[in-house]
């Protein structure tokens, strides 16, 4: 099969891989500053996994396939399944459902790539980032607010 590939498209799937790799790197390395179980190596893994994926069945069953389908769906259930992994219950509290959602976004980002739907991953990129960078200190509010005042979280 290597002989049959040409030095382009072995190129065309490194830069895909590298792209994967690099839209997620900025979510990871954020999830890492905020100390999360997920963090620069899991996000970058995950979007190249769900590219490699993408890429291997792109090759194998062709763009057009019906398989297709299957492969998506084999990888929405299986990127949740790794999600759901962070997600952890103590007591009446639960955490890391954030960081699952962000993995399982950050696997279609992957899947995007793999399909070369640039335009998608750079979005789900963005819009992951911006959830943990920005939106997140309005959680913070949000829970100070409905606090009584002078309440203590701990």
């Amino acid at each position: 099969m290597m002989s049959n590939m040409s030095a382009w498209e072995v190129l065309s799937h490194v830069v895909s891989l590298a792209i994967a790799y690099a839209l997620a790197l900025p979510i990871g390395w954020n999830r890492e500053q905020e100390e999360r179980s997920a963090g620069i190596r899991t996000f970058p893994l995950v979007a190249m996994a769900a590219c490699g994926f993408v890429l291997v069945a792109v090759a194998v069953l062709g763009i057009e396939s019906t398989g297709q389908a299957r492969i998506i769906e084999g990888l929405m259930v299986g990127v949740g399944f790794i999600g759901g992994g962070a997600i952890l219950k103590h007591g009446m509290e639960t955490i890391g459902t954030a960081t699952a959602a962000s993995l399982w976004a950050t696997g279609a980002l992957g899947a995007a790539v793999g399909y070369g739907l640039y335009d998608i991953a750079a979005i789900l990129s963005a819009s992951i980032y911006v959830t943990f960078r920005y939106v997140a200190p309005l959680k913070k509010a949000a829970q100070d607010a409905d606090r009584p005042h002078g309440a203590n979280k701990d």
